[in-house]
């Protein structure tokens, strides 16, 4: 049986008293796209910076492609794919400049191996553009491509997609997914719950606690226990407000133009009889599905 790409052993991080990675334990797989979900400060960057070795554990042990995150650092960096949440671009240079100089640092000279690098990431055509003429989807394909100019087989992407917008988040997550096809091994974090979707196994974090680890499909299950309503009532806040009234009702929340409802045990006619007795008017009520935002609050709670 294969050495995990990545393995990690109560990996803990503390800043004086402030614990921001805390007894972190979880394996990685060879050609898995792995997902560390959760809000900002809950410690996915810091995990990610100790298992390149920029940042020591106060405690725990890790290893990436084999060798120790501490002793071995360089052999770590040396071999894997880094995009961070503010990736270094030259603003005052080409697309290709940019990736030229970037595959010098990695020992790349052959222009062959440039060229086919900004064609993966859907770049040609932009050679000679100006980084700063970018938009900020564009600067961030440019900085996948030189997180790949050296042909890694593991790719660590630090909230790749943040403050792009929806359609260049999927052609992103299209190119995710056309790597993990060629053989490369993707460990993704965000804080997008939908995007983490896209995963074949997500980590939750908060607070520096991964409170789970498991394929979306059965974090659904396992920790929604109850059923899922969409209720479509007006108006919405007192809807909100009073649902919570009913016996095995776990969790009322705003969803869009409705309410959404997780609940043990309650029935939709249960949930109607309530609203209408409060003279709120009920559109419908549908079943509905549970989602990792489900899964997220349920863990946080």
């Amino acid at each position: 049986m294969s050495l995990p790409v990545i393995y990690v052993e109560n990996l803990t991080r503390r800043f004086g008293d402030f614990v921001a990675v805390d007894h972190v334990n979880f394996e990685v797989n060879a050609g898995e796209v792995v997902g560390y979900l959760g809000p900002n400060g809950s410690g996915k960057t810091t995990t990610i910076r100790m298992l390149l070795g920029l940042l020591a554990p106060s405690e725990g042990e890790a290893t990436v492609l084999g060798y120790d995150v501490v002793r071995q650092s360089e052999e770590v960096r040396a071999r894997v794919g880094y995009m961070s949440q503010k990736f270094a671009i030259y603003d005052d240079l080409t697309t290709l400049e940019n990736l030229t100089f970037y595959g010098g640092v990695y020992g790349i000279t052959d222009k062959g191996r440039i060229t086919q690098t900004l064609e993966l990431v859907g770049l040609t055509g932009h050679e000679s553009t100006l980084t700063r003429d970018l938009s900020t989807g564009w600067r961030q394909r440019l900085a996948l491509a030189i997180a790949l100019v050296h042909q890694p087989k593991l790719l660590f992407l630090d909230e790749p997609t943040s403050g792009v917008d929806p359609t260049a988040r999927r052609a992103f997550w299209d190119l995710i997914y056309q790597l993990a096809e060629n053989g490369v091994t993707i460990f993704v974090t965000t804080h997008y719950m939908d995007e983490a979707e896209y995963c074949e196994r997500v980590g939750v974090m908060r607070d520096g606690k991964l409170l789970a680890m498991d394929t979306p499909t059965n974090l659904k299950k396992s920790i929604i226990k109850g059923d899922v309503w969409e209720v479509f009532a007006h108006p919405l806040e007192l809807g909100l407000e009073h649902l919570h009234e009913l016996e095995g009702v776990e969790r009322v929340g705003l969803a869009g133009d409705h309410l959404r409802v997780i609940s043990q045990r309650v029935s939709d006619e249960a949930m109607q009889n309530l609203l209408r007795r409060k003279k709120i008017q009920v559109e419908k009520i549908e079943r509905g599905e549970p989602t990792l935002e489900d899964v997220f609050l349920a863990l946080a709670k």
